[in-house]
């Protein structure tokens, strides 16, 4: 993979989406797909999420933001654009 082909973007998913394992199920899901980048709880009851990979890799990955882990509940993400950024994996960031 050239590095001209990953891309990054930005999730910001709301509803029912902390204390249920939302960040551990990103996690999860993106370290399988090899995507770098982070998840992290905002203080507004969201869930960011910032991925950098391909535009296939990116599209699967959203699906499993809108589908979220089994006590969740997710009313809506929204998707833009981001510059991508350097991490080692794909972490969780407290």
């Amino acid at each position: 993979m050239t590095r001209q082909s990953r891309i990054a973007r930005r999730y910001l998913v709301r509803g029912r989406v902390q204390g249920v394992g939302f960040r551990d199920f990103v996690q999860r899901r993106a370290a399988a797909l090899g995507l770098t980048g982070y998840v992290r709880n905002l203080d507004d009851g969201r869930v960011e999420a910032v991925a950098c990979g391909t535009p296939a890799q990116l599209a699967e990955f959203a699906g499993y933001l809108h589908q979220g882990p089994r006590f969740s509940g997710v009313r809506g993400v929204e998707e833009n654009e981001h510059a991508l950024v350097q991490s080692e994996g794909f972490s969780i960031k407290f």
